[in-house]
């Protein structure tokens, strides 16, 4: 018996984003196909800021993705300035960075 299909291919599930969207109480009613779309573009989203990421993560030798790679592509690039906000309360790890790098 060949394995069930999913109606849409999405990562992340699209029931969560309508329980979360849902817990706004400004949010009225949603329609079927919204938690999907929504599931794409948070993939989309997330792919191009690990991409960004890693691009900065290999400019630097190092092996290991980390908080402060993140923080300079958010900060380096406007795409992500909603994210900006969030960072800020991130400590530079700068310093240990560089010497786990030497793995």
């Amino acid at each position: 018996m060949p394995a069930k299909r999913k109606k849409y291919d999405t990562r992340f599930s699209p029931s969560r984003i309508k329980r979360i969207m849902q817990s706004d109480e400004e949010v009225g009613k949603i329609g079927s196909s919204v938690p999907f779309i929504m599931s794409k573009a948070l993939e989309l989203f997330l792919e191009s800021l690990l991409k960004e990421a890693s691009e900065i993560t290999k400019s630097r030798s190092a092996r290991t993705l980390t908080t402060s790679h993140l923080k300079i592509a958010i900060n380096n690039n406007d795409r992500f300035e909603l994210l900006r906000k969030l960072i800020s309360t991130l400590s530079d790890t700068q310093q240990q960075e560089q010497s786990s790098d030497g793995d």
